[in-house]
């Protein structure tokens, strides 16, 4: 590893109940399902632990509840040596969880009650602006307040720290987001939904990524499963392949690919090399049931 990476990750902390079933039942259906797992979760968290178990110094910015959920979260976290100085109680809302299916291919359904989630806020982020200003890498999501992401995304902008923005849950971004961006990593949906153009294949995802471009955005990579990552850089464009493996679990799959980029982007390396590495990493965490609880730490990445 070239360097300590200095990763801030600002963003949602959740408890993922997770029911193994069968298949997901219809509207109106009830089925049995199978194994049941409570985990911690939230995509903030899930790329904070990610981060910090493969090799990045990382701080975690969020809220939760002043609820048992709540001090579990911060504990779990906290474990993983990240930096929780700043993540924040709140007084009225509960925690964020999240209830999780997968099926027995190991593809999964989610429905989040974001809770104190939503309520991160400016003050929030001013309060802890030198962790922010610090860092190599700011990466974001949107189980947060987009006018928080945006907030954050300017002030670190402006500092010179290179803004990732994992754009998930799709949502329909301002344009003043895009300027900030050093680089988006949707998935096939979330392109589409930010773009309009359906992706399908290299020559589709550059279509796309061209239209980030055209926002302001410096690099584009689109994640798409398992036909790997599309990358549109000035540095390189193309395809790398995703590693063959059988999934259990895709839960966290993409919040691994982005804690993992984002080390190897902090640490400087290329940018294929960088997704090689990320690719590797959410391979791993898909033949694992949950969320933190399948994040692959750095030698095990190494040794795949």
């Amino acid at each position: 590893m070239a360097k300590k990476s200095k990763i801030t990750v600002i963003g949602s902390s959740n408890t993922d109940m997770v029911v193994m079933t069968s298949h997901f039942p219809a509207p109106g259906e009830t089925i049995l399902g199978g194994e049941f797992l409570m985990n911690p979760g939230g995509k903030g968290a899930n790329q904070a632990v990610a981060a910090a178990r493969l090799g990045g110094s990382v701080t975690f910015i969020g809220k939760v509840g002043s609820d048992i959920f709540g001090d579990e979260a911060v504990e779990n976290i906290k474990k993983e040596g990240i930096d929780v100085s700043a993540v924040t109680r709140d007084e009225k809302a509960p925690s964020g969880v999240a209830q999780i299916l997968v099926d027995s291919k190991g593809e999964n359904c989610i429905v989040v009650a974001p809770g104190a989630n939503l309520n991160l806020n400016r003050t929030d982020i001013d309060n802890a602006m030198e962790k922010i200003l610090n860092a190599d890498i700011l990466l974001m999501q949107l189980e947060v307040p987009i006018d928080t992401v945006v907030y954050a995304a300017k002030k670190a902008h402006r500092a010179g720290v290179k803004v990732i923005l994992n754009p998930a849950p799709a949502a329909q971004l301002p344009d003043e987001l895009y300027e900030c961006l050093y680089m988006i990593t949707p998935n096939e949906s979330e392109t589409e939904l930010l773009t309009g153009v359906k992706v399908t294949d290299e020559t589709s995802a550059l279509e796309a990524a061209d239209v980030f471009k055209a926002k302001g955005v410096e690099s584009t990579i689109i994640t798409m499963g398992s036909k790997g990552a599309y990358i549109f850089s000035d540095e390189w464009k193309g395809t790398v392949p995703a590693f063959e493996v059988n999934p259990v679990d895709t839960t966290a799959a993409g919040d691994c690919f982005n804690g993992a980029l984002a080390v190897a982007l902090a640490q400087s390396d290329g940018l294929s090399d960088a997704v090689v590495f990320a690719n590797r990493a959410a391979s791993i965490a898909v033949t694992r049931a949950g969320a933190q609880a399948s994040l692959p730490f750095r030698a095990e990445v190494e040794e795949a």
